[in-house]
């Protein structure tokens, strides 16, 4: 084994064993849940983990995505705060514990888990993601969505047409975008990480192009007064997600071209293709080399 594919394995390695030591000591009780309003009775909510949608109104109170398990008593008393209604429904927008690890308490809080079959099936089984060699074991019964759907969901509610879309291999095999209709906003999960590389999930059927598609897809949906809440980072707009669209196509393209000229994995990330845009980019949890490594392995996948 070369040097360079030792230090590659050990980087990895090392990074995987920091983000689940992180994970496994994080001190949830220091995480505020902080709410902050999108569009009349539609507001994000931050904390740890994927950011949240909540929507108020007479029907109820409807979720999108509910963090991790140890905040979910947090998450129940913020949404107390701004509705006296009961949840009635969580959304998934994928099956990453970072968005669902709250489904078993907001299932005994009275909601009904929601999400497309792919995420219940994920969730049901056993789960190994090659990039950090960890495997992931199945979730309680209690935690699975007791609702899927294969391709679009609909829901009347809160005088809003709520559409939960399946987009195809994306960030995951079974990621859905969640349009507000009438308040004129775009949930996107993890097919957008607003600010930072996002990570592509290759293991559960994720695909670089698939997010790049996706971003291509909602900019057609969106007008320049559509907010647009991503799975990581800040609220943002069309604006905001054209240049992580116009990021993406512009580093697949470089990647590509590395590619293409027939260099090894090793050598592509040797060439730093992401440099220029790593200082802004790169300093989150998804490392530059680690990022080019995605692009490379899901472009060979093709």
């Amino acid at each position: 084994m070369s040097k360079s594919i030792l230090r590659h394995l050990l980087t990895v390695g090392l990074l995987a064993a920091t983000a689940m030591q992180a994970e496994a000591q994080r001190d949830f009780s220091q995480v505020e849940i902080e709410p902050q309003p999108v569009a009349d009775n539609l507001y994000m909510l931050t904390g740890a983990g994927g950011n949240i949608a909540l929507f108020t109104g007479d029907d109820g109170a409807f979720m999108v995505d509910d963090q991790f398990a140890p905040l979910s008593e947090k998450i129940l008393a913020a949404v107390s705060t701004l509705t006296d209604k009961p949840l009635r429904f969580v959304i998934n927008t994928h099956w990453h514990g970072d968005h669902t690890g709250g489904n078993e308490n907001m299932g005994k809080a009275g909601a009904l888990i929601v999400a497309h079959e792919n995420v219940r099936k994920r969730m049901s089984t056993e789960q190994f993601t090659k990039l950090w060699d960890r495997t992931t074991p199945p979730s309680p019964a209690a935690a699975l969505p007791v609702i899927t759907f294969t391709d679009v969901t609909t829901f009347h509610w809160n005088g809003d047409e709520v559409r939960v879309q399946h987009v195809g291999p994306a960030h995951t095999d079974g990621d859905s975008i969640i349009l507000f209709k009438q308040a004129n906003v775009i949930h996107m999960g993890d097919t957008f990480f607003n600010g930072s590389y996002p990570y592509v999930d290759l293991s559960a059927g994720g695909s670089v192009d698939g997010v790049i598609e996706n971003a291509r897809r909602v900019l057609e949906l969106a007008d320049d007064k559509t907010k647009i809440i991503p799975g990581h980072g800040p609220l943002t707009d069309k604006k905001g997600l054209q240049q992580y669209h116009d990021l993406l196509v512009r580093l697949r393209s470089k990647i590509k071209t590395l590619v293409d000229a027939g260099n090894t994995r090793e050598q592509v990330i040797a060439a730093k293709p992401t440099k220029e845009f790593d200082e802004h980019y790169g300093q989150g949890f998804m490392k530059p080399d680690v990022w080019t490594g995605i692009v490379y392995d899901s472009l060979k996948q093709q």
